[in-house]
């Protein structure tokens, strides 16, 4: 290939540049998207488009079949990650709404912007099948918005929106390939969708549930020669969820998400190396993404669908998720408040954007048009729902108190099952430790402090030394140990 009259070698090399200063861009302006309420995602995408052909990049990049693969790669490890950091006792108390939400709310919520469409000219098979595309929440958008920007929001409230975005995906993706083979097909969707749907989403979680339980013994049993080789492995055992349950008639992201949270309520090997690189890989994978979806985005032929597509947008947002989402919770008795926030905060993000590559490889009628709306609506979606998080988070006072982040971090990183465990405590005058010293306080036999962060200070534990309001003390003790600690010291940061 030549760029520009250049060598293949040096073309490749000014593409990497060039590709690597628009990570450096996004990483750097992150922080203030973060703090304009703006999901960082959406910097992400936007600097894709001025990347692409259509902008000041000039790059050619219109293969969506690649786009898709490495799409659905990257949700992968997004899912994946978003499920290691969801506890087992959030999804226990917050499955049911999450559930009936990701199943009946995206097929409301697809009926709905179908009807819109079709009031809006579009012929009824190209509605329904864009209603399918946006019907979901978007994972990654949601996790760059809740742990991205640390916002804490209540305890219902938060596991019940990072559970749907979670478990939504496979509800849209099963439902947009079925209108998609419809239409290519010439037949129409049939009564099949009534057993296919729950089939699948049953084979995807017992495959996700075996393979994390399988997963979970493996990684405490096998013994490697570095630490990086864990999260190999833990890449492969995501890369296996998705791809088992894919080939057995099941769904694969739910596979992986559930797969993800089997592992993550479990003690492992190497756990805060493993969180802190699948952190990392969730993010980079955010970042390319929405840069090669961008890419994807001709901004010449944007205006024509300008009026339809931000029609459908303010639709969803204040009808469409609204409405779904309130008729989905009126069994589970959640208060105005929380179910206004709830309406609200229905983000749209890569999914979307990837599911519409589909029509448009399947060769459907007016399938870039229908891209370019679902481009529309993400981009619309996040500057005002997105946008307005963290405001109306305020305004409902559906915030939690978060205690503030140590300034420094301690942890024990191993290869082998450890029996024991260092947690950091914050300190407030609720506590009985608060203004005692270490002397005072009978902790269990074999547990002790070992490092107390106070500010910008790290203090050596001494008997002498005394635990003041705001500090973070970090505590070694035995897991059987746990509950007695908790009495004196609260719960554990970042449990």
């Amino acid at each position: 290939m030549l760029l520009l009259g250049l060598t293949e070698p040096t073309a490749t090399a000014l593409l990497l540049t060039v590709l690597g200063g628009l990570l450096a861009i996004s990483v750097l302006f992150s922080r203030a998207f973060d703090r304009l309420g703006v999901p960082v995602v959406l910097l992400f995408l936007l600097l894709g488009v001025v990347a692409g052909s259509d902008g000041l990049g000039a790059i050619p990049f219109d293969d969506y079949d690649l786009a898709f693969r490495l799409g659905t790669l990257a949700l992968i490890l997004i899912l994946f990650d978003g499920g290691l950091n969801t506890s087992v006792s959030s999804v226990k108390r917050g499955l049911a709404p999450a559930s009936v939400l990701a199943t009946l709310g995206v097929a409301l919520t697809a009926a709905l912007i179908a009807v819109c469409a079709r009031l809006l000219g579009i012929p009824w098979a190209g509605a329904i099948l864009l209603g399918a595309v946006v019907s979901s929440t978007d994972a990654a958008t949601v996790f760059a918005v809740l742990r991205g920007g640390r916002l804490r929001l209540r305890e219902r409230v938060g596991r019940t929106l990072e559970l749907e975005s979670g478990l939504n995906d496979p509800m849209a993706v099963i439902l947009t390939t079925a209108v998609t083979a419809s239409m290519t097909s010439g037949g129409g969707l049939g009564w099949s969708l009534l057993w296919q749907i729950p089939l699948q989403l049953i084979v995807g979680g017992a495959v996700g549930l075996a393979i994390g339980f399988a997963g979970r013994t493996l990684l405490r049993h096998v013994r490697l020669a570095a630490g990086g080789l864990y999260a190999v492995l833990t890449l492969s055992i995501a890369m296996i969820a998705f791809g088992g349950a894919t080939v057995v008639m099941g769904s694969g992201f739910l596979a992986v998400y559930v797969t993800a949270v089997v592992l993550g309520g479990a003690e492992l090997p190497y756990q805060g190396g493993l969180r802190r690189i699948h952190d990392a890989i969730s993010w980079l994978s955010q970042i390319g993404m929405f840069m090669m979806l961008g890419l994807l985005v001709f901004p010449t032929q944007l205006p024509p669908v300008a009026l339809q597509g931000l029609a459908l947008a303010l639709f969803l947002a204040f009808v469409a998720r609204p409405l779904a989402v309130w008729l989905c919770l009126l069994p589970f008795r959640f208060k105005p408040a929380e179910v206004l926030f709830l309406s609200w905060v229905g983000l749209r993000g890569a999914v979307p954007i990837i599911l519409a590559t589909i029509p448009v490889m399947a060769g459907v009628p007016d399938g870039m048009r229908i891209f370019n709306l679902v481009f529309f609506v993400v981009v619309i979606n996040a500057l005002i729902p997105g946008a307005t998080v963290r405001w109306v988070t305020r305004r409902l006072k559906l915030e939690a108190p978060e205690a503030p982040v140590a300034a420094a971090a301690l942890e024990i990183n191993s290869m082998r099952d450890l029996q024991g465990v260092i947690a950091s405590f914050y300190v407030t005058p609720a506590l009985a430790v608060c203004d005692a010293s270490l002397s005072q306080i009978r902790f269990p036999e074999g547990a002790a402090a070992v490092l107390v962060v106070r500010g910008e200070q790290l203090i050596a534990c001494k008997g002498a030394t005394v635990l003041r309001n705001g500090d973070h003390v970090y505590v070694f003790f035995r897991r059987e140990d746990r509950p007695f600690i908790e009495l004196l010291f609260g719960g554990p940061q970042g449990a």
